[in-house]
């Protein structure tokens, strides 16, 4: 059986707030929760003006208190912006108040502009100091020795599930030498995943945290009840990338019906060569898209991001994909 997930930015809609935005997440894990989805991640991005997860654990909290049972976590916390003490002390308490409910995915990008790390990091070296990070916050949220000066209260002995997440080389082989479990950032940056895949599985030793190698790989999903309709919620993702990439980010974009009559061919060659790894259309259409990945990929399990403008459209998204992949599961239970 392959778990499915959802990772949520929390975006930011034209003609919407940040506000609805942040109760649209709400909603949303309600609704993946009922569908069987088994975590919702939120990811930390800052200075973005159509992403309202920037305080990423806060929203975590939010989430959390309003669900039951589906794991909440970080897709991911870029953990350079942070003392890792207080990452421990952030989830930790989150842990201690949803027990058993609580992930904790770190990134090592600073998921903003240059301008915007300086302001998160200001204080803070330019070396790479990831692996250390890394080691040290898992101390934290370990169990203490006796003789042991600085602990994370609320966090030590939560024994928070930690995630490695990543988008090239570097991240599958620190979670293959530290025996995590690791998710790949194919959603939008699939160049090396292949690669990163090999090396994470191949490296992989194992720890007490994990015996064997666990590989999350991430898709896009646009759901739609015809191929047409799918791509028309495609165009927003699409539209918001030509504006990132072209530095003039904003919320997410209305949908088009004809995205190629409004982006240059070169440009909108790249942003769908950063997307290629997604599914649409309707359930059929979605089934046999993951049926090709996991044929490829063999994930353990499949995290969904799903950037529909309107917010009925994105939840009929998510609904398909849990449709199709409870399909998925079904034949392969059948075998």
């Amino acid at each position: 059986m392959i778990r499915y997930s959802l990772l949520d930015l929390s975006p930011i809609c034209e003609g919407g707030t940040a506000a609805q935005s942040l109760a649209n997440t709400l909603d949303l894990a309600r609704h993946a929760e009922a569908l069987g989805f088994t975590r919702y991640w939120l990811a930390e991005h800052h200075n973005m003006p159509g992403i309202a997860s920037s305080a990423t654990a806060v929203v975590i909290g939010h989430v959390a208190a309003g669900t039951r049972s589906i794991r909440v976590g970080s897709g991911g916390v870029m953990l350079p912006n942070h003392a890792p003490l207080v990452i421990a002390e952030q989830f930790g308490t989150l842990a201690t108040l949803y027990p058993g409910r609580i992930d904790l995915g770190l990134g090592r990008a600073p998921g903003t502009d240059g301008a915007t790390a300086w302001a998160l990091r200001r204080h803070m070296a330019q070396e790479d100091n990831f692996p250390r990070d890394v080691v040290e916050l898992m101390g934290f949220l370990g169990d203490a020795s006796p003789d042991q000066r600085l602990r994370a209260v609320p966090g030590v002995g939560t024994k928070v599930p930690v995630y490695i997440l990543g988008s090239s080389l570097y991240g599958a082989e620190l979670a293959a030498q530290l025996g995590l479990p690791y998710a790949f950032a194919s959603h939008f940056a699939p160049g090396a995943l292949d690669q990163a895949v090999e090396v994470y599985r191949t490296h992989f030793r194992p720890s007490e945290r994990l015996e064997s190698p666990y590989f999350i790989l991430a898709a896009n999903v646009f759901g739609a009840a015809t191929e047409a309709e799918a791509l028309r919620l495609k165009s927003s993702m699409q539209l918001g990338f030509v504006r990132l990439r072209t530095g003039q980010p904003g919320p997410l974009p209305r949908p088009v019906d004809d995205i190629a009559a409004l982006v240059d061919p070169a440009m909108l060659r790249m942003v769908d060569q950063a997307l290629s790894v997604s599914v649409q259309g309707p359930v059929d259409s979605v089934r046999a898209g993951v049926e090709r990945l996991v044929a490829r990929y063999q994930p353990d399990e499949i995290i969904f991001n799903s950037q529909i403008h309107d917010h009925a459209a994105r939840k009929r998204s998510v609904a398909i994909a849990a449709e199709a992949m409870g399909q998925i599961n079904h034949a392969d239970a059948a075998e």
